[in-house]
């Protein structure tokens, strides 16, 4: 356990920080999840209204720095392609 004043403060922040980043990554994944099932549910209306999501979601993921840039335009990239397979 830190003992200086800035340490402790420092502590405190990362601590929620990490909480923060913990529930982003989490919403990340769900969102993702959600478009996986539409995207295997054969439903394009579903699966075009999770893309939209999924994809405005991990380019704010990027943003914040949970995902690296080119990991986000490979999510991207692999979920187009699943929309695009959908007749």
């Amino acid at each position: 356990m830190p003992n200086i004043k800035s340490a402790k403060k420092r502590v405190e922040l990362s601590k929620a920080a990490y909480e923060k980043n913990k529930a982003d990554r989490s919403e990340l994944k769900t969102v993702v999840k959600k478009f996986e099932a539409a995207a295997a549910g054969e439903d394009r209306a579903a699966a075009e209204s999770a893309y939209k999501l999924a994809v405005k979601t991990v380019d704010q993921a990027m943003s914040k720095g949970i995902l690296h840039k080119n990991t986000a335009a490979r999510k991207k990239s692999s979920m187009t392609l699943k929309l695009n397979k959908l007749a």
